[in-house]
């Protein structure tokens, strides 16, 4: 009897039935939309921080900012040249530590010892400056001018005399970055974002082989090939490899031995930062605080830390659907179940001849309660139905239109190494000039993925929401008396 009754309710006010399903619809989509925006979100960051950060890496460690001492000279690489034969090619280069702030080799160890730490790695980040050029000697032309009466020698005789014209110099000035990779831990680290598109990667018995890995972008514009060999402070290294990033820019663009590059910048056991992965990723706060204590001296940086300064459309956006999106879709679900409620309470409220009718028959109060419960939440259902249907339409939309993002880590996040750098923060790619610091940008393309949970979700709010509007219903039905119907018969 129940379901037949609910049956000819529904068909008899299928109208009344859609305007309450469309609402419910309406804010249930709303919320799919607006939940899988932000996951998408969320992990568009992950992937901006996997680019910045290295694949693996829950934290990194870094030497701590020291203040330079008074009167203390920024450091800053000194080139001299000989004035040398005309025109004679002179050239000089530098590796230099990036940031200038390094870290003894044994702080990885140290690190690796404290609790929730499963692996921990170290790198040397490097930049190499080389100028090339010549000095070209100027000419001089002979010429005449006249002597002032009574200068030296008296008279006005005339002087010879001449001036130098033309000369100067002629310098080219070339860099690139270089990382030192653990060759022994390949599954951390920068080098870990890229993959080799070319050749191989390092083995780990190349401690100390003279090879090379290159990005693939700095092998396009210097013109080389897996095969070839690279000149860094005169010593060749063989290419092996060539690394594509797999999002945005690349770590550095040239990778080698970390060994080799100690001992190539005179960084002997020295290193830049230390890559470290949890045990668990509910830890890295409890690591995060066991580095701190036990191993002085460094800054400790996860990639909650870095997600603070990632700014760009893609934290607008990130914003936009945590903070004023999800409250809207919640708010616009919360009006659409009261406007539920409300048609609900008014259908009731045209229906009490029917079910005034129904218990003068015998019909108990709570009887007609579950009545209009269950076509409220028939009608929750269907709004559920559509909502998900309209929420998958629109997350679809979303990753097919795929919109792209611009994340940019904030410089003054980047800026606060040492005297004559900015120090690294979380890997090689990130660093920043002294003046002017420039963060590291990235493209992305935004996706609407729909969980599992979020489709859970808005089940729950359909059923919630029809339960709520029929509750609206089924208290006013309570309250009808048989009497209320007679006195609506004509």
């Amino acid at each position: 009897m129940f379901f037949t009754y609910l049956r000819r309710e529904l068909r008899r006010r299928r109208k009344a039935a859609l305007v309450v399903a469309s609402g419910l619809a309406l804010g249930i989509a709303l919320v799919i939309v607006v939940n899988s925006v932000a996951s998408g979100m969320k992990q568009a960051q992950t992937q901006v921080l996997e680019s910045l950060y290295g694949l693996g890496t829950d934290l990194t460690v870094t030497k701590a900012r020291e203040e330079p001492s008074a009167g203390g000279q920024a450091q800053r690489p000194r080139f001299e040249f000989d004035a040398g034969e005309d025109g004679e090619e002179q050239s000089s280069d530098r590796l230099m530590v990036q940031g200038f702030q390094t870290l003894p080799a044994s702080t990885v160890a140290t690190v690796a010892k404290q609790n929730g730490v499963a692996d921990a790695v170290g790198g040397l980040s490097l930049t190499n400056l080389k100028i090339d050029g010549q000095f070209r000697r100027g000419e001089i032309r002979e010429g005449t001018r006249q002597a002032q009466p009574g200068g030296p020698g008296g008279g006005n005789g005339s002087g010879g005399g001449g001036t130098v014209e033309g000369g100067g110099a002629a310098f080219d000035v070339n860099s690139f970055t270089l990382y030192g990779t653990d060759v022994t831990a390949p599954e951390l680290g920068p080098l870990t974002t890229s993959t080799i598109s070319k050749g191989r990667t390092f083995k780990t018995s190349e401690t100390e082989a003279k090879v090379v890995v290159i990005d693939s972008a700095y092998a396009k514009q210097e013109g080389l090939d897996v095969g070839e060999t690279l000149t860094v402070k005169a010593v060749k290294f063989e290419i092996v490899g060539i690394a594509t990033a797999d999002s945005g820019q690349s770590a550095a663009q040239v990778y080698l031995p970390l060994k080799q590059a100690q001992t190539l910048s005179d960084s002997k056991d020295k290193i830049t930062t230390v890559y470290v992965k949890a045990t668990d990723s509910t830890k890295i706060d409890a690591v995060k605080s066991a580095i701190q204590k036990n191993v002085s001296g460094t800054t400790v940086t996860t990639s909650a830390d870095l997600a603070e300064t990632v700014s760009g459309s893609l934290d607008t956006a990130a914003n936009l659907a945590t903070n004023v999106g999800k409250w809207l879709s919640y708010a616009v679900l919360v009006a659409a179940v009261l406007v539920a409620g409300l048609l609900t309470s008014s259908a009731v409220s045209r229906r009490v001849r029917e079910f005034g009718t129904l218990k003068a028959l015998g019909w108990k109060s709570g009887r007609v309660t579950r009545q209009v419960m269950g076509e409220a939440l028939v009608n929750g259902l269907i709004g559920g139905a559509l909502g998900i249907a309209v929420g998958l339409g629109g997350a679809y939309l979303v990753t097919a239109v795929s919109p792209t993002l611009t994340a940019e880590l904030g410089s003054g996040a980047l800026n606060s190494g040492g005297p004559g750098g900015g120090r690294m923060m979380g890997g090689p790619g990130m660093t920043a000039a002294r003046d002017g610091a420039v963060g590291k940008t990235l493209d992305i393309a935004l996706t609407a993925p729909v969980s599992v949970t979020t489709v859970g979700l808005a089940v729950v709010l359909a059923l919630g929401g029809g339960l709520v509007a029929g509750g609206f219903g089924a208290w006013r039905a309570s309250r009808l008396r048989p009497a209320d119907a007679l006195r609506r018969v004509e």
